[in-house]
């Protein structure tokens, strides 16, 4: 299975992610922010970043952006999770180099198909 890097600033959110992907039978590390995120990422080496939008200290399109620019993470697959619905947001995340989107509150198997899609 894989190992998974998940950045939300929600404890809860954290928590469903968890429970979530490791009934899966995924390795999950988790973050609280975009700058805590890009040291676990470094250092945890996931084959994929799930990771909020809208988050204290970095947000999600900062943490793409800075985690496509190292090159082990030119080909990790992203997903964005968050509560954004609208066109523009899809497209400045896709412009930072996100794989995926999935909208809260997620429905873990579209959780789960949404990761074995990315993943292959």
């Amino acid at each position: 299975m894989a190992k998974i890097l998940a950045v939300d600033d929600s404890a809860t959110i954290r928590q469903l992610i968890t429970i979530s992907l490791g009934d899966g039978g995924h390795e999950i590390v988790l973050a609280s922010d975009g700058q805590e995120g890009l040291r676990k990422a470094q250092s945890f080496r996931p084959n994929l970043v799930i990771t909020d939008l809208n988050m204290p200290n970095m947000n999600g399109y900062e943490l793409i952006a800075k985690l496509r620019g190292l090159q082990q993470y030119r080909g990790v697959p992203i997903i964005i999770l968050t509560t954004e619905v609208n066109g523009s947001c899809k497209a400045l995340a896709k412009k930072a180099g996100a794989t995926g989107w999935v909208t809260k509150p997620f429905d873990p198997p579209k959780l789960l198909a949404a990761i074995r899609r990315v993943l292959g």
